[in-house]
């Protein structure tokens, strides 16, 4: 009988505590809309044999073989992040880490890189990671922190691919809508 009473207010804590939780991660009405919401374009610039000054990153593995979508390539990157489509702008923040190609039958990526801030508009860092469907118009990463003016935010990056070039160069235009801001 005491055994019983024992699981039962077990079983009754348990389901107090994890109804407490999940309301406690609700989004609130408040949170229907962004604290902070701006797009930027991101630039990427692939090392070639040619063109050490200007390249903003590189493969660090080559693809195994393993189909014709790049598979395992992984790539580095310290690339210039502007607030207009024009690469010779000033960059207003750099995006600094890597992606790797990780589907074998289309192209798709995923991505782990902090943007990181020093211009007279905004200091610090937004911290992003995600699978970008390269094949989609439209493809949401995740903000899941950051440090300065962007302290434990938290939200959503939309990709949106801008201009290809094939492998050489392309540009991304990052629509940042932030939902926790401190």
């Amino acid at each position: 009988m005491i055994s019983q009473m024992k699981l039962l207010l077990f079983l009754f804590i348990v389901l107090v505590l994890s109804k407490t939780v999940i309301s406690a991660r609700k989004p609130s009405k408040s949170q229907s809309k962004p604290c902070k919401n701006f797009v930027l374009y991101y630039h990427d610039i692939m090392f070639g044999v040619d063109d050490v000054q200007n390249a903003t990153s590189a493969a660090v593995t080559n693809p195994p073989g393993l189909g014709n979508f790049k598979f395992g390539k992984l790539v580095i990157f310290d690339d210039p992040v502007t607030i207009d489509k024009n690469y010779q702008s000033e960059p207003v923040a750099r995006a600094q880490g890597f992606y790797f190609y990780d589907m074998k039958n289309d192209y798709n990526a995923w991505f782990s890189y902090t943007l990181v801030f020093n211009s007279t508009q905004h200091k610090g860092t937004l911290n992003i990671m995600g699978a970008d469907l390269m094949m989609e118009k439209t493809r949401d990463l995740s903000v899941v922190g950051g440090t300065g003016d962007f302290f434990m935010s938290r939200g959503i990056v939309t990709f949106e691919t801008d201009t290809f070039e094939g492998a050489k160069y392309f540009r991304v235009k990052m629509d940042i809508k932030l939902y926790d801001c401190y």
